[in-house]
């Protein structure tokens, strides 16, 4: 049987960590409030590119990993 794989986006953790909130986060970043929210929900079926780009830069993040996870079904 195949494997299958999730891409899980972190970026909920992330703002947790820095101890910043989803506002803050849309201010830093550029990208509305209503997006990140929706990201940080996780109720996005699809991700801009730009929008984690903009996400990376404002949470000033090491490696993507930070931002995004794989995991096997």
């Amino acid at each position: 049987m195949k494997k299958k794989y999730v891409v899980k986006l972190k970026v909920k953790e992330a703002i947790e960590d820095r101890g910043i909130t989803q506002k803050k986060l849309a201010e830093m970043s550029g990208i509305r409030e209503s997006t990140i929210s929706d990201i940080v929900r996780g109720s996005r079926t699809v991700i801009n590119f730009e929008h984690l780009s903009k996400i990376a830069e404002a949470l000033e993040v090491n490696t993507i990993t930070e931002l995004i996870d794989f995991e096997s079904k």
